[in-house]
């Protein structure tokens, strides 16, 4: 069943704060998300080394080592609770068996960690879209497709509490669109085929979780787009006015994925969230500042505004001087969250959300599109439209709206360029035809060496 929203579910700015939804997910051993608390995500991966046959079961110990570290410090400090995502590496989903045998024992650890310290906990598990396989991806059949969807089948068995995945659907497009700034080339791949691809695989991912005990559908996420347009910007390879503007119109693939059944939480590399959250009323996860062991960023405290579990996002199994990586970044996870949750217990969560905004809101144009005003903004922006595309280009109209007037009233500064860029985006969004079917005539052509319409049921 397709939920279409068409309101907020959080209409008051003032209670889009972290740790608190409208829609707590409970999963996982005794944790509830969204309830009142923010929990740690974290996330670890291997070292540089091969992972095949050969080198299995070298795998299997180095994820060994990494949950247990991960464990024994989280009961160390005594937190209230944690999840642990295990993001599959393309081998992994390949082979969808391995996939599953790693979340077993993840699982398996964390119930340990449960029944010996009470730790409340849960296991996110995210295999990899391995549909992209160059050239014009199939993205509804052939065997990369059914290896992945095995591969949710197998861990939603081994024991996942909340499935997620990072989906390609549009990315063949909107790769070439970004790289030359093509916005209507964006558009398309933003708001009428990544939507269609979301939905199709959300309903099955859904499905999945269904015929499976106790696993939730988490979320989807925008990382392939959105992210990829703020890492080049921050190489300076593309202006940042475009990597907001591509953030703010990401939201609505996103959200095509909670149409379609996921409920939460959503992913970590989704910035998007918070315009998820005030829609749907689920809860979010985010990451910023404590990344950084994985990429640099310009919205490292502004992320954690709204979040409902604070994320590392990833971190290889290497020695540092106080343990290995993954249980250093569970330690700073956990202080971050206690300073947010000890916020929450005294009343002052709205000062230190202000905080958190003020500290990074008008130093870049993409902070600017995740400050409260600004997410309500383009949230409502989404839903007075019904359709995909048309939420799509309001989105994004509304996001060099919240960036123009931060610069027009001194609060922004940004580079000439930047001003010409912006000028420019915005002329493209107001130049698109109201209906899709003309855009996607356009488009058909233009880039009919880049998607398969097969696999977006376009024919």
């Amino acid at each position: 069943m397709t939920t279409r929203y068409s309101s907020l579910a959080i209409p008051d700015p003032q209670d889009l704060i972290f740790g608190s939804a409208p829609r707590p997910v409970r999963c996982g051993f005794d944790l509830t998300i969204g309830d009142g608390l923010v929990y740690p995500e974290v996330n670890f991966t291997l070292p540089a080394i091969t992972v095949n046959a050969t080198n299995w079961a070298e795998v299997v110990a180095q994820y060994e080592q990494m949950i247990e570290a991960v464990v024994a410090r989280a009961a160390a400090l005594e937190a209230p609770g944690i999840v642990v995502e295990f993001e599959l590496l393309p081998a992994m989903t390949e082979k969808p068996e391995w996939g599953a045998e790693i979340t077993a024992l993840l699982r398996g650890r964390l119930q340990e960690a449960h029944e010996r310290h009470g730790l409340r906990c849960a296991l996110r598990v995210t295999p990899t879209d391995i549909r992209d396989t160059g050239g014009k991806p199939a993205l509804r059949g052939g065997e990369p497709c059914s290896k992945l969807l095995r591969c949710f089948e197998l861990c939603a068995a081994a024991g996942a509490d909340i499935l997620s995945i990072e989906s390609v659907g549009g990315k063949e497009v909107h790769d070439q669109a970004l790289v030359y700034g093509d916005v209507r080339g964006i558009v398309f791949a933003l708001g009428v085929l990544a939507p269609r691809d979301v939905a199709w695989l959300w309903d099955r991912i859904t499905e999945i979780c269904g015929a499976a005990e106790g696993v939730v559908p988490g979320g989807d996420t925008a990382c392939g787009f959105a992210n990829t347009a703020m890492q080049l910007a921050g190489q300076k390879m593309l202006p940042e006015a475009l990597a907001a503007v591509v953030r703010a119109m990401s939201a609505v693939r996103s959200l095509a994925a909670f149409e379609h059944g996921a409920v939460g939480p959503s992913k970590d590399c989704a910035y998007e969230g918070p315009v998820i959250k005030a829609i749907t009323g689920c809860p979010i996860s985010m990451e910023g500042k404590s990344a950084a062991c994985a990429h640099f960023s310009p919205i490292g405290n502004i992320a954690a505004a709204a979040c409902d579990l604070w994320s590392n996002e990833s971190v290889q199994n290497v020695r540092l001087l106080s343990g290995s990586a993954p249980e250093a970044f569970t330690e700073l996870l956990i202080y971050d969250c206690r300073l947010m949750n000890a916020a929450v217990r005294s009343g002052g969560a709205p000062a230190l959300r202000e905080w958190l905004e003020a500290s990074d809101r008008w130093l870049s144009p993409q902070a600017a599109v995740l400050s409260v005003e600004a997410t309500y903004r383009i949230a409502e922006a989404v839903v007075s439209r019904r359709d995909s595309y048309s939420r799509t280009v309001a989105a994004g109209r509304e996001a060099v709206r919240i960036v123009r007037e931060g610069i027009e009233d001194g609060r922004l500064q940004v580079s000439a360029r930047e001003r010409a860029w912006l000028k420019r985006i915005g002329d493209a969004l107001n130049g698109l035809p109201e209906k899709e079917d003309e855009l996607l005539a356009e488009m058909r052509e233009q880039y009919a060496d880049r998607f398969d319409p097969a696999g977006y049921g376009l024919g």
